[in-house]
């Protein structure tokens, strides 16, 4: 008779309803301004909600456009939730003025809970940096006039932020299968 030797491997499965924080901006404060030139605290202003937040220019010529139809599907096909904000910020303060952005939003059909965000250069680029969004001028050039026109490489980004403005899911935000995944994983944590 063969001596049979069984072993017993314990194991742990942790369950984990949280994601992994990529970054902590609840200690960051920005002073901004949206579309209404009311001034906004980023993030402090958005505690309590989930933010999805994309980075646009309103003189992009390809991917910003997709960034905020992205932003704007996501709200539709959440129908429209209580506990999510929805907020664009500009990386191009000079021209992205609160009228413009408000002028950009009506041509998405901006409803509701969505936000743009512009300001002082130096409180917006500070922003940038926080949420590691890269941007350069690519090409300028002086017009007939003398104005000065412009277009700027920049990172493609849509990034999620719990209720204690911490960044919990990044994506590239112009993609089309982006909508579908932010609300998925959105699905998971709420």
């Amino acid at each position: 008779m063969k001596n049979i030797i069984l072993f017993f491997i314990p194991f742990l499965i942790i369950a984990c309803n949280s994601p992994e924080v990529i970054e902590d901006m609840g200690d960051a404060s920005f002073q901004l301004v949206d579309s209404d030139s009311s001034e906004v605290v980023f993030p402090d202003d958005f505690e309590g909600d989930y933010v999805v937040m994309g980075f646009i220019y309103t003189n992009c010529p390809d991917i910003c456009s997709l960034i905020t139809q992205n932003l704007v599907k996501i709200q539709k096909e959440m129908n429209y939730p209580n506990d999510v904000q929805f907020v664009a910020a500009t990386f191009d303060p000079v021209r992205d003025t609160p009228a413009k952005l408000k002028q950009y939003g009506k041509a998405f059909g901006v409803d509701k809970n969505f936000t743009f965000l512009t300001g002082d250069s130096t409180e917006v680029f500070a922003l940038m940096d926080s949420a590691r969004v890269r941007s350069q001028v690519s090409f300028t050039q002086q017009t007939d006039s003398g104005k000065e026109l412009y277009f700027i490489n920049h990172s493609d980004k849509i990034m999620v932020l719990n209720k204690q403005a911490q960044v919990i899911f990044e994506y590239g935000g112009s993609q089309p299968m982006i909508p579908s995944l932010v609300i998925e994983d959105l699905n998971k944590v709420r």
